[in-house]
């Protein structure tokens, strides 16, 4: 057995796990679109869940799209972004992957020690006459400093694109997340709070880029014969828009949930020594979508030392984000992805364990890993 896999005779505990609807409330909608037989091409289901997404963001303009990194690619494409991009390491690699599909020069800077969110002061200090867009990431729905960021982009008059894959139902000051800077890209993959299978949405500012942006995601075709754009086929489909529909009804019980094992968790942790969890800015209603603890070196064993012995009781917690963006081998020869360049996230990279959070977890699972992670020698198997 791989040193660090979940023993043959237990089911594992994932970091996530996808919350569905019943079955039978999905099997009318169904019906419909075998009825019907409209599959996709902004169907009856994805004109609703359309309405209905923007409607409980409280945003006026929204675009649904087929997942979290084409709403990403066709963001920066609406905007015609291109030349430098300051963004960060600490973050899933589709964040980046977008910038280099879409033609543009990623440029790192480090992030903030509390939040895991880019230092504004930093991304003022690394702006450049090519710098056009500022890509920055509402890690683990904790908001950036989302004025701060919005001064710089208004003095030196480049476009902001939110990385908000991690927001759905998170609140700053009693808005959502995604209403921030000129376009947020959302996820709605299955790990995430609000999932449609796969699936995503671009919010936006204006009728305008809505416009814009449907035919993007529609091959650039403004009617059935002109095409103003090259765009891509980043439609959403009616079986993901259907499921949409139907979690939104069980959304609210789902993040009443969460908040229950955050709290959890937050108790069974305190006065440990060598555990912090990041800190939320205030104002923020969060959607606890993820639990991430840092490690450091008085609790005990390290980070890797807990993540494989909580893997060995059948516990598969994830190291998000291990490694960091710049220091895969497409991004590491870039200036901007020195280790030196970026000693707060390089050490939260080293640091980093988020645990099991989902509505189906059980309590009894819950003490389990409260009680191997409050006890670091606890547990520990050797190999």
């Amino acid at each position: 057995m791989p040193y660090g896999s979940p023993p043959l005779n237990v089911n594992p505990i994932y970091v996530t796990r996808p919350n569905l609807p019943p079955l039978a409330d999905f099997l009318p909608y169904l019906e419909k679109i075998w009825a019907s037989k409209v599959l996709t091409n902004n169907g009856p289901f994805h004109e609703e869940l359309e309405a209905a997404v923007a409607d409980y963001l409280g945003v006026k303009h929204l675009c649904l799209v087929a997942n979290g990194t084409l709403a990403l690619i066709t963001s920066l494409q609406a905007l015609r972004i291109a030349g430098e991009v300051i963004t960060t390491p600490f973050s899933f690699v589709a964040t980046t992957h977008a910038l280099h599909w879409s033609g543009c020069k990623p440029v790192f800077v480090d992030v903030d020690p509390e939040t895991g969110n880019l230092d504004p002061a930093l991304i003022e200090a690394a702006i450049t006459p090519q710098t056009t867009a500022i890509l920055p990431v509402h890690v683990y729905g904790n908001p950036c400093d989302v004025a701060e960021i919005q001064r710089i982009a208004q003095t030196y008059w480049v476009k902001v694109i939110y990385d908000a894959a991690h927001t759905f139902g998170a609140r700053f000051n009693g808005e959502s997340l995604a209403s921030f800077g000129d376009l947020a890209a959302m996820s709605f993959h299955a790990t995430k709070v609000f999932n449609t299978f796969e699936g995503g949405a671009i919010v936006c500012r204006d009728a305008e880029m809505k416009k814009r942006i449907d035919f993007l995601k529609n091959f650039g075709f403004a009617d059935e014969v002109t095409v103003v754009a090259p765009g891509m086929n980043g439609k959403m489909n009616e079986f993901q828009s259907a499921l949409g529909l139907l979690q939104l009804d069980h959304l609210d019980a789902a993040l009443v949930a969460r908040e229950r094992i955050g709290n959890r968790y937050r108790e069974g942790f305190a006065g440990v020594a060598g555990l912090r969890s990041f800190s939320y800015r205030a104002g923020v209603s969060p959607n606890h979508a993820y639990y991430p603890i840092l490690v450091d070196g008085s609790y005990g064993i390290t980070r890797d030392a807990l993540y494989h012995k909580l893997r060995a009781h059948g516990i598969v917690a994830r190291r998000y984000f291990y490694p960091l963006i710049s220091s895969f081998p497409a991004y590491r020869g870039l200036p901007s992805a020195r280790p030196d360049n970026l000693p707060v996230a390089t050490r939260l990279a080293e640091q980093v364990l988020c645990l099991p959070i989902y509505p189906g977890l059980e309590e009894h699972d819950q003490d389990r890993i409260i009680d191997l992670v409050a006890h670091p020698h606890a547990g520990v198997t050797t190999h």
